[in-house]
């Protein structure tokens, strides 16, 4: 736990970037510090620049629904982190320089939380995590190898798209919920070896281009 909270004290004080000087508060995350899943989002909004903790307004709601409902998981059981730790103006796609001054921290969350799964939510997350500019209707509904450990990726659509688009996109979230349970209770590759998955993403480079799906 230590090495997360010399992190996050760490963060607080961080003006690596234009967005430390619009902030009400750096929101670091929270949450179980070894916990299996970890879930990763865009960034702040304007509740949580307001109360400093991810995803609290109605985004936050339906994650927590869908955790209880598909992955059996309360809040606390999980670790909530964003891409970026400090909202951006008007809740604008961060920049490619904000996602790059703020990631080594969420690198350094990952590595010290050492999750089993990371559920990805939206379309930057997804594609800051795997390095790919493909949209997230086409990278969600299977799993990609992350990293040395046997851990994998499971993307799937922010919430904020889900209560734009409807129960549609509800549905296709709470499969990929499921499938983030699933592979959180499989057993992990031997050493040395990646976990399955379906096609990689053929796209790499620039953050910006990609699809819907925030």
């Amino acid at each position: 736990m230590s090495g997360l909270a010399e992190l996050a004290s760490t963060a607080l004080a961080c003006t690596r970037c234009p967005l430390a000087g619009g902030r009400t508060t750096v929101v670091f995350g929270e949450g179980e510090p070894h916990a299996g899943l970890m879930v990763v989002g865009e960034g702040p909004g304007r509740e949580e620049d307001l109360q400093g903790r991810p995803f609290v307004g109605r985004s936050g709601q339906l994650l927590d629904r869908l955790l209880a409902e598909e992955a059996g998981l309360e809040r606390a059981e999980v670790y909530i982190a964003n891409v970026v730790k400090c909202r951006p103006p008007d809740n604008r796609d961060p920049l490619p320089e904000e996602i790059a001054a703020c990631r080594p921290f969420l690198d350094r969350q990952v590595a010290l939380i050492a999750p089993r799964v990371v559920l990805t939510l939206g379309r930057f997350a997804t594609q800051v995590l795997l390095d790919t500019t493909e949209g997230i209707t086409r990278l969600r509904g299977r799993t990609y190898p992350f990293g040395a450990g046997g851990a994998v990726i499971v993307p799937t659509f922010h919430p904020a798209a889900a209560l734009r688009g409807g129960g549609a996109v509800v549905a296709q979230m709470r499969a990929d919920f499921v499938r983030a349970r699933q592979a959180l209770t499989s057993p992990r590759p031997p050493a040395g070896t990646t976990a399955p998955s379906g096609p990689p993403p053929a796209t790499q480079g620039s953050l910006l281009s990609g699809s819907q799906g925030r």
